[in-house]
């Protein structure tokens, strides 16, 4: 029901007037009979007796305006809710997914951090490959996301938020160590990659492409999953891989991996906030995007 014509109508039942009405509302008297017409038109009763010297509400008329009453007290209360909620403290659930890469260093102490600064708000990480934390903000299953790659998607946005590198590892005392190996060399070693879906491995494929190098021309003897598990395998000897630096920075100065880098490839990546395009965010989804950035810009 439109409240607009339930407070044109209580003005007139209150002052008996309809002159009086819309001084009270700060608007014209035809714009107050217009209102109480289209009132008495929806419901199909006569709601006031325009008969007499001053108006008088009919019996349905006294009875609408005492449920009118309610609900525009109703309502004046939850619009003052609603202000006071949006000048106080943040509360409220943040449902938000990272890929591998940002999850395992950046996002948990960027979260932690969040929360701590806002005690009411209650957060859900979820942790998948790229696309699906990009398919899941277009769904509306995630308010948010940070991921390592931007994919193409009509239902999201992209927001730059920190670079990170693509880097290539290696067993310590592997010949890669330490140096730039040309393709040639990749192709005569054994090579791990990540699943489709992972940012590394798009960022990946497409800086072999530019190069004139497609990754089914190297040696892919394993596809493990996300950084975590072809981190693992490389530890363990069983060939190399490309990796997001921050996952393996407490590996590399520990000196359980190596680093090398492949000639030609400049494999830097921007780790990126991810919106649903066109969608009104939560408050606390606004709170946290502009915090994240002016943590990591």
């Amino acid at each position: 029901m439109d409240t607009r014509q339930l407070a044109a109508f209580c003005a007139v039942v209150e002052r008996r007037s309809f002159s009086q009405a819309a001084e009270r509302l700060g608007v014209t008297q035809p714009a107050v009979s217009l209102q109480v017409r289209a009132l008495e038109k929806r419901l199909g009763v006569q709601l006031l007796d325009r008969s007499g010297r001053r108006v008088e509400p009919t019996e349905a008329g006294s009875r609408l305006y005492r449920g009118a009453q309610r609900l525009l007290e109703i309502e004046e209360t939850l619009l003052e809710e609603i202000a006071a909620e949006g000048q106080g403290a943040l509360e409220g659930e943040l449902a938000i997914g990272a890929s591998t890469g940002p999850a395992a260093i950046a996002v948990p102490v960027l979260l932690c951090e969040f929360q701590q600064a806002n005690p009411g708000v209650r957060i859900r990480l979820r942790v998948h490959d790229t696309q699906t934390v990009v398919d899941l903000v277009a769904g509306r299953e995630l308010e948010l996301g940070i991921v390592g790659a931007a994919r193409r998607h009509r239902g999201v946005r992209f927001e730059p938020l920190l670079r990170d590198e693509v880097i290539l590892i290696c067993p310590p005392g592997h010949p890669f160590a330490g140096r730039t190996v040309a393709v040639d060399e990749l192709r005569a070693e054994r090579l791990i990659v990540m699943q489709e879906g992972a940012g590394v491995r798009q960022v990946v494929e497409d800086e072999l492409r530019r190069m004139g190098t497609r990754l089914r021309d190297l040696d892919v003897r394993l596809e493990l999953g996300l950084q975590e598990s072809v981190r693992s395998a490389v530890i363990a000897g069983y060939g190399v891989t490309f990796i997001s630096r921050t996952a393996v920075e407490a590996d590399l100065a520990a000196g359980t991996l190596a680093e090398a880098r492949l000639d030609g490839m400049d494999a830097t990546r921007e780790i990126s906030l991810v919106r649903g395009a066109g969608r009104v965010s939560t408050r606390v989804a606004e709170a946290f995007a502009a915090f994240a950035h002016v943590r990591q810009g």
